[in-house]
Order: structure tokens, then C-alpha cells, then sequence
């Protein structure tokens, strides 16, 4: 048989305080964890806050993966700012205003150290001609040799 006492709101009190204390003994509470500082590099397809996934500033972008056309899209709310489909290196310039970035099909974007009208290097490939020739210097041929007689 078991003898229930009354015990005084203090002596209750305390009951309840080291009965909390030693529950909770051991147990710590973390602090959430700070979001992840925006990235500099988009490597993935899909659609990334401004400000929040990615950082604003100028992009480039080799162009497609494996011969698709590659497609991006800058917003500002619900409104197309910028847009492309091409299979041809890219440039982008991401302002701050933008609220978000779409990317499908395009290598890595990473972002630039130039102004935003710096343009995509075009890289030259096998049995392709190259595209500069033309636009940049061409080495002169050699002087014929004088000839003796």
C-alpha cells in the first residue's frame, strides 16, 4: 500500500526543477545551422534564387552538354528580363534586380572577372574551322629569296 503526503508549492517546485535538470542532462540544443552563402558556380540544371542560391554578377558558360541546345532565362518577378537557346559559348549578366535564373542543358556557369561585355572565347575543336581566322592577325609569308643571276 502506497502512502501519498502533501507536499508544499515549494518543495513542488524544486521536485520539478530537478526533475527537469536532470532530463534534460546531456542534451544540447544546437543552434540552427546558417544557410549556405550563395554559390558562384551553377553546375546543375534548374532555377536558383539571386541573392539567396546564387550570387549577381557576369556568367559564362561553355555552351550545351553533349549537343543539345543549351537555354537560359534571367527573371525579375514574373517577367523574362534576358533569354537565350543557343549552342554557342555564353555570357550572362545576372544583376541583383533579377529574382531568379534558369539554366537547361548548358555546362557549368561560373562566375567572370570581366564586365559584362566581355564575350565568350570561342575554342577552336577538330574538323572545325576556326572561327578567329580572318579577324586576327595572320603571320606574312617569308620574303622570296632573291634570285642570283
Amino acid at each position: 500500500m502506497s502512502v501519498i503526503k502533501s507536499v508544499g508549492p515549494a518543495a513542488a517546485a524544486l521536485t520539478l526543477a530537478v526533475a527537469g535538470w536532470f532530463g534534460s542532462a546531456g542534451t544540447a540544443v544546437a543552434d540552427p545551422a546558417p544557410p549556405p552563402a550563395p554559390k558562384q558556380v551553377i553546375d546543375a540544371d534548374g532555377t536558383f534564387a539571386v541573392g539567396t542560391d546564387i550570387v549577381p554578377g557576369t556568367y559564362r558558360s561553355d555552351g550545351p552538354r553533349d549537343g543539345a541546345a543549351c537555354y537560359w532565362r534571367r527573371m525579375s518577378g514574373d517577367k523574362i528580363v534576358d533569354s537565350a537557346m543557343t549552342k554557342k559559348p555564353q555570357v550572362v549578366l545576372i544583376e541583383a534586380g533579377d529574382t531568379t535564373f534558369r539554366t537547361d542543358r548548358c555546362q557549368t556557369w561560373r562566375l567572370a572577372d570581366c564586365p559584362p561585355t566581355c564575350a565568350p572565347v570561342p575554342q577552336p575543336s577538330a574538323g572545325m574551322p576556326d572561327v578567329l581566322k580572318g579577324f586576327l592577325p595572320q603571320p606574312k609569308p617569308p620574303a622570296p629569296a632573291p634570285s642570283g643571276g
